[in-house]
């Protein structure tokens, strides 16, 4: 399922919040925790294809 274009937007827009948040935070001071749905959100947006929104589509079975 490839994502649209405005869901691609929204996830490019959350990605760089993310990462403002860590810059401002400093790389080193954030929980490792921070950066999976920060990698999550930017590979969402480049590739188009967001994998816990395949698996919550499927494990919900919405279309």
């Amino acid at each position: 399922m490839k994502s649209t274009g405005t869901m691609r937007l929204w996830f490019a827009i959350m990605a760089v919040l993310l990462w403002i948040g860590i810059y401002l935070t400093g790389f080193g001071q954030v929980n490792w925790l921070i950066y999976l749905p920060t990698v999550g959100f930017t590979a969402a947006a480049l590739v188009g294809y967001c994998p816990s929104q395949i698996a919550l589509l499927k494990l919900l079975g919405n279309k």
